[in-house]
């Protein structure tokens, strides 16, 4: 893990193997060649980040790790934190999964989840308030093992906490293709941030987490103390991972990487979204520039695009620094989408067109189905690669860029 409290310099060493960046867009600057040295100096926005390979296969691989950047708050508070780094993981060739996945025609065996239907909009009887996990696709492969900090409940970290103590739970969703609950058992929580930005405090004890999502969590330990598993549940499935925490003295059992009953999908309708407000919105101003992005795709065959186009057919999506943007992802497909774009953090401003002062967020779900309306200030003068954080959907062309002039 990676801990920052002050601006800072990063260094990077390349490992990548020839032509392992093909099909991926040098944005904003190339990839590291093998052997390759290159430093980056910023000031580090305060938060849960992550730092990780956008090749694809590289990702599926575990090329990622935890990058926390704390607030001075952070360092006043009296309470513990606690980092989980979520994976999915297949025992075969990075390379190999993702042929099979993107392959098309066949493969249901071998881990992939057979899928009967078209996904070209069509609702097959259901809509969106109604929609029932029959009509979604939330599922393409069958990962063998499903990772909290590299372990499977097999062998889970156990944290020592104390008891009657506080803590923060820092999770980061870095799994190629799968969403999680977040599940906190016999602890009630309070989600106060999302993707590093400090939101008004939600109570709960079940939160979604799409792919390259983050989310804090703060806890409340009983003075009599225990044991009390962290939970990463995968939706539309019985698989799970997670963590536990436990106080000196109390009895950790073990536990199975499967439930008796499939997890539910989440956020078809956007409840969890609508519930999260930014601590400190972006500043009221006129929007001076809209755009509206539709994502569709399918099954068979396997292909995912945003306005019909995949990679190297793109539209770009254009601003000017210092414009104030407004984003439309329309999903027209059968299977969520979490839209990422690089180099900003966004405002969510409106759900299938109601207007709200939502999260800030740079990574936001959007369901089979659904619109969701995010604004921001334009930044850097650069191309910015905006696109899903499926890795198996951003493989098969599910990206565009974010074009900003100065």
């Amino acid at each position: 893990m990676n801990e920052l409290d002050t601006p800072t310099i990063l260094h990077w060493h390349g490992q990548i193997p020839p032509n392992a960046q093909d099909g991926v867009p040098d944005m904003p600057q190339p990839a590291l060649a093998s052997g390759e040295r290159r430093s980056f100096d910023f000031a580090a926005t305060p938060g849960t980040h992550w730092m990780h390979s956008h090749i694809p296969v590289q990702e599926m691989e575990l090329l990622a790790a935890p990058l926390i950047v704390r607030r001075p708050e952070d360092l006043a508070a009296d309470r513990q934190e606690v980092v989980i780094l979520l994976h999915d993981l297949s025992f075969r060739p990075a390379e190999e999964v993702l042929a099979e996945i993107t392959g098309g025609t066949g493969g249901m065996g071998h881990g992939m989840v057979g899928m009967g239907h078209d996904m070209s909009g069509t609702m097959h009887g259901g809509t969106t308030d109604g929609m029932s996990m029959g009509a979604m696709d939330l599922n393409d492969f069958n990962f063998d093992a499903y990772l909290a900090n590299d372990r499977t409940l097999a062998d889970p970290q156990v944290v020592a906490v104390d008891k009657g103590g506080r803590v923060l739970l820092r999770i980061i969703n870095g799994s190629a293709a799968t969403v999680f609950w977040i599940d906190t058992g016999a602890l009630p929580g309070r989600a106060v941030a999302t993707d590093g930005n400090p939101i008004q405090p939600v109570a709960g004890m079940r939160f979604g987490l799409a792919m390259g999502q983050r989310l804090d969590i703060e806890l409340d330990l009983p003075p009599e103390g225990g044991a009390f598993p962290i939970l990463a549940q995968r939706e539309g499935a019985v698989e799970r991972t997670g963590i536990i925490l436990a106080s000196k003295g109390a009895t950790v059992e073990r536990l199975a990487a499967t439930s008796d009953a499939a997890h539910p999908a989440f956020s078809v309708d956007l409840t969890q979204e609508a519930q999260f407000r930014a601590l400190v919105p972006l500043a009221d101003r006129p929007v001076d520039r809209s755009d509206s992005l539709m994502l569709g795709g399918s099954m068979m065959p396997y292909l995912w695009t945003i306005d019909g186009q995949g990679w190297g057919s793109h539209r770009p999506v254009t601003a000017r620094s210092g414009e104030r943007v407004a984003l439309t992802f329309h999903n027209m497909s059968m299977m969520a989408h979490p839209m990422h774009l690089h180099g900003h953090h966004f405002q969510v401003v409106a759900l299938n067109g109601r207007a709200l002062s939502g999260a800030l967020r740079d990574t936001v779900h959007v369901p089979p189905m659904s619109m969701v309306t995010v604004a921001l200030d334009a930044g850097e003068a650069a191309r910015w690669m905006l696109h899903c954080h499926h890795m198996p959907h951003l493989a098969t062309g599910m990206m565009t860029e974010f074009v900003v002039s100065a």
